[in-house]
């Protein structure tokens, strides 16, 4: 990847006031330049054990700047209500 390029960051969440609330955070510490939040998914999903899962979830699609990355990762972790560290899929 271009370390000074730009990246869509893309992270489920298990609703749109979490996803809210994690978006709000990554703009006012300025990790990010923008968020949009796409509730109603439906997720479907292996589990533990193997057994197939579904929920409803939103989806979180990120702006940010390669060079913030590491950062704003870690600011999701930080955040994410999940107990199994949350998907976050970084596309140039």
């Amino acid at each position: 990847m271009v370390e000074d390029g730009y990246v869509i960051i893309l992270v489920t969440v298990p609703n749109r006031d979490v996803g809210a609330e994690i978006a709000r955070s990554l703009i006012n510490n300025k990790l990010a330049a923008c968020v949009n939040i796409i509730d109603g998914l439906r997720s479907i999903y292996y589990w533990e054990g193997g057994r197939v899962e579904e929920d409803n979830e939103a989806l979180l699609i990120i702006k940010s700047r390669r060079d913030k990355l590491n950062e704003l990762i870690r600011s999701i972790r930080e955040r994410h209500p999940y107990k199994v560290p949350p998907e976050i899929i970084a596309l140039q």
